[in-house]
C-alpha cells in the first residue's frame, strides 16, 4: 500500500517549532507509528524509541529518569501509555531545557485524561488525535468539509455523485490502514482480531476488569443504537449489567477511541433539548462489523444503511476537524419534542452550521424543516447555513443559508464556485 499523507501533519510540524512536547493520540494502527517515524526520519529528527519492545520497555520501567536524561536528541517515544511514570521524568526534563521540539509522544490510550498526568504535563505539551485515515486522505485531497461549511461566503462546486455501490464500499473499508489494505473477504478476519486485541490487552493494561467478557456485548449494544443520543438505561438493560459497570466501560472505550462521544448543543432558545451526548464509533467498518452487516445487506436495507452512513459521516467531521485550520466542536441537537439535527458544528466565534445526513439521491423541502428551526431560533448573526449532505452530485439551494450538498463533497477538492441552478425535487 502506498503511503498516503497525513492532513494532520501541518499541525504537528508547527506545534513542534514552538511547544517542548508533542503527543499524538488515537487508536491503535490508526498510523501513529508510520507518521511519527516519517517525522524523525525527515522534517523533525528525532531517535525513535517504541515501548512495544519489551527491552525497551523493561528500561523504562527500571529507570525512568535515565531513559530520559540520557538523551542527547529530540526523543520518539511510541506507546507511552505502557510506561506512564515517564511523563514525570519528562516533566523534569522539559523544566530543565524548555527547547521547542525536545519529545514526541504517543499514546493508543488516552493517558491524558490521568489527572496527575494532565496537571503535570499542563503548559508543557500540546496533544492531538490522529483517527483512521479519512476518504479525502485516501483520495489524497484537501479535507475542506469544516471550512466550506462554516465560511458563509464560500460556495461549493458540484461534486461527483455519491453512487450507492461506491458509497457502501468506503463504509465497509473503513479507515484503518491494515483493513484497507486487505482484500474484502479478509477485512472481517482483521476487524475480528483488532477488536480482541483491544479487548484483552489495552482495557487489561488500563484497568483490572474483571469480566471483560461483556465488553463485546456493551460495544455491540452500542453499536445498534449510534443514531440516537445515549441512554444508559437502555444500554445496561439490553446487555444485562449495572449501570455503574456500563459507565465505566463507557470511559475505557472511550479511553481507547473505540468511541468517540459528541455533546448536545444547547442554548436558552430552544427548549427541553437533550442533554445526553451521542456516541459514535470510531471506524464504519468496526461498525459494520459489530453490527454483524456486510455490503449486501446495507444495499437492501435502507434504514441500517441511514444508521452506519450517520456515523460514518460523523466521524468523517471528526477527522477533518482534528487537521482543519478552524477552530470548531461537533455536535448534536435533539429536543424532547422531536426536533433533531444530526450534527451541529460550532465555531470558536459562536457561528453555527447544521448537518443533517440522508442516504439518497433526491432531496425533499421537508428534509430542512429541523435545521429551518435552527436557523429561525437562533439568528441571522450566528446560523451560517443548514446542509443535507445527500448522494445526489450537485449543489442544490433550499431557501435561505439552506442547501442541499453531496456527500462527496466530504473527500472531493472542491474550489469556490457559485451553485448549480437546477431543478429539485418539490413536496
Amino acid at each position: 500500500m502506498k503511503t498516503i499523507p497525513r492532513a494532520i501533519t501541518p499541525r504537528l510540524l508547527a506545534a513542534l517549532g514552538d511547544t517542548p512536547a508533542v503527543m499524538l493520540v488515537g487508536p491503535r494502527q490508526a498510523g501513529k507509528s508510520t507518521l511519527v517515524q516519517g517525522l524523525a526520519g525527515g522534517p523533525h529528527p528525532a531517535r525513535y524509541l517504541t515501548l512495544d519492545d519489551l527491552r525497551t520497555l523493561d528500561a523504562a520501567h527500571s529507570d525512568p529518569v535515565g531513559f530520559v536524561e540520557n538523551a542527547d536528541c529530540p526523543l520518539v517515544i511510541d506507546e507511552i501509555q505502557r510506561a506512564p511514570e515517564l511523563l514525570l521524568a519528562i516533566k523534569a526534563a522539559i523544566d530543565r531545557d524548555r527547547a521547542p521540539g525536545r519529545f514526541i509522544l504517543t499514546g493508543s490510550a488516552q493517558v491524558m485524561l490521568l489527572p496527575k498526568v494532565s496537571e503535570s504535563l499542563a503548559g508543557r505539551i500540546e496533544v492531538h488525535t490522529l483517527w483512521p485515515f479519512s476518504q479525502a486522505e485516501i483520495e489524497g485531497v484537501p479535507g475542506r468539509i469544516v471550512e466550506l461549511l462554516l465560511d458563509g461566503t464560500t460556495r461549493t462546486a458540484p461534486a461527483p455523485a455519491s453512487v450507492r455501490g461506491d458509497l457502501i464500499d468506503r463504509i465497509v473499508r473503513g479507515g484503518f490502514p491494515e483493513a484497507i489494505a486487505r482484500e474484502a473477504d479478509r477485512r472481517e478476519e482483521w476487524l475480528a482480531s483488532y477488536l480482541t486485541v483491544i479487548v484483552q490487552r489495552d482495557l487489561r493494561d488500563l484497568a483490572n476488569i474483571e469480566r471483560l467478557a461483556e465488553v463485546p456485548a456493551v460495544l455491540a449494544s452500542l453499536a445498534s443504537r449510534v443514531r440516537a443520543p445515549l441512554n444508559k438505561t437502555d444500554v445496561s438493560s439490553s446487555v444485562g449489567i449495572p449501570r455503574t459497570s456500563l459507565d465505566r466501560y463507557l470511559t475505557l472505550l472511550e479511553h481507547v477511541f473505540l468511541l468517540c462521544r459528541l455533546p448536545a448543543w444547547h442554548t436558552n432558545r430552544i427548549k427541553q433539548i437533550t442533554k445526553a451526548p451521542k456516541l459514535l464509533l470510531s471506524d464504519s467498518a468496526l461498525l459494520a462489523h459489530l453490527l454483524r452487516t456486510d455490503r449486501g445487506r446495507l444495499a437492501e436495507d435502507d434504514s441500517l444503511l441511514g444508521a452506519v452512513l450517520e456515523c460514518f459521516v460523523g466521524m468523517e467531521l471528526v477527522k477533518q476537524l482534528s487537521a482543519a485550520r478552524t477552530r470548531a466542536s461537533l455536535l448534536h441537537m435533539r429536543t424532547a419534542t422531536g426536533t433533531e439535527v444530526d450534527f451541529v458544528l460550532e465555531g470558536a466565534d459562536g457561528r453555527l452550521a447544521g448537518i443533517e445526513v440522508k442516504a439518497s439521491a433526491t432531496v425533499r423541502g421537508e428534509d430542512f424543516k429541523h435545521l429551518a428551526t435552527l436557523r429561525e431560533r437562533i439568528g441571522d448573526e450566528r446560523f451560517v447555513r443548514g446542509v443535507v449532505l445527500y448522494t445526489g452530485g450537485e449543489r442544490l439551494p433550499f431557501g435561505e443559508r439552506l442547501e442541499a450538498w453531496p456527500l462527496a463533497t466530504l473527500w472531493t477538492d472542491n474550489p469556490p464556485n457559485p451553485p448549480v441552478s437546477a431543478a429539485r425535487e418539490r413536496d
